[in-house]
């Protein structure tokens, strides 16, 4: 994504159309669209022409960019385990481990970067029945892997707003439903987290499309990306006025929703009633 947007704005400086720079490396204006927007692998060939074609002679620039190519087609961490994943996912968890703010919405479950490893062994099993042991361990593998980015030098802000009925609704028994409700006391205090719990005696919220996530990336270049999991597949939504629209309801769901001091309040109390 990162390559991507800045081929794009080299080529909109030179005045160059998505067209004529597909037939500078004989591609279709299509495969530059998709280029620029970071969702096809690269071919060093393909960007050195194009770097050449907009002008960039530099070599220490050309190389910068090279070498970025280079890397955007290495296979990430989490490749190892794209055989227990449905197909839309690997995208989510680089784009997850590269963000530099996460802002979420949640409603059927507690967040995978929050969940306890007997919670997710228990989600994990109940989404992947019929599945053999190995699946499952291997699936909660990677959502412990994933978390560790949370808690790392670089670790980014994590602003999530929890629906009580994530809270109310049971995954596993009753030991593990309290590990999971301590664990969020616990790491609601972690400076880069903002927890809050949406509760049931609000009513009705922003949140009535369902879940999300919003992430946004430390590279200006970069548009924040809004991310709906669905039954066989997933949206990644980019342009401005979508991401508005769910910039809109979560803050809505921040306003509405006790701060973290009461949310942490909240637990607590649910934590007695456990």
């Amino acid at each position: 994504m990162l390559l991507g947007s800045q081929l794009r704005r080299l080529r909109e400086a030179r005045g160059i159309t998505r067209e004529a720079a597909g037939y500078h490396i004989r591609a279709s204006e299509s495969k530059i669209s998709r280029m620029e927007l970071g969702r096809v692998s690269f071919k060093t060939r393909d960007v050195e022409d194009l770097l050449t074609l907009y002008g960039i002679m530099d070599e220490t620039e050309r190389t910068s960019l090279v070498s970025l190519a280079r890397e955007a087609n290495v296979a990430g961490w989490w490749h190892s385990y794209s055989d227990v994943l449905p197909s839309w996912f690997p995208t989510y968890v680089g784009l997850e481990g590269a963000a530099s703010l996460i802002r979420a919405y949640e409603v059927q479950f507690v967040h995978g970067l929050l969940q306890t490893e007997a919670y997710a062994r228990a989600v994990v099993r109940r989404g992947m029945q019929g599945a053999s042991e190995a699946d499952v361990e291997k699936r909660v593998a990677l959502r412990l892997e994933r978390q560790k980015h949370l808690v790392s030098e670089s670790a980014p802000d994590f602003h999530i707003v929890l629906d009580e009925a994530a809270l109310r609704r049971p995954y596993g028994d009753r030991e593990v439903m309290r590990g999971q409700l301590q664990h969020l006391i616990e790491f609601s205090e972690r400076p880069n987290v903002r927890l809050q719990i949406m509760p049931f005696s609000f009513g009705g919220h922003a949140g009535e499309s369902g879940a999300f996530t919003i992430l946004s990336f430390p590279e200006s270049d970069l548009s924040d990306v809004v991310y709906l999991e669905q039954l066989t597949s997933a949206l990644y939504l980019d342009k401005a006025e979508d991401v508005a629209q769910y910039e809109k309801a979560l803050k809505e769901l921040q306003r509405d929703s006790p701060g973290p001091a009461e949310s942490r309040d909240l637990l607590r109390g649910l934590l007695q009633l456990s």
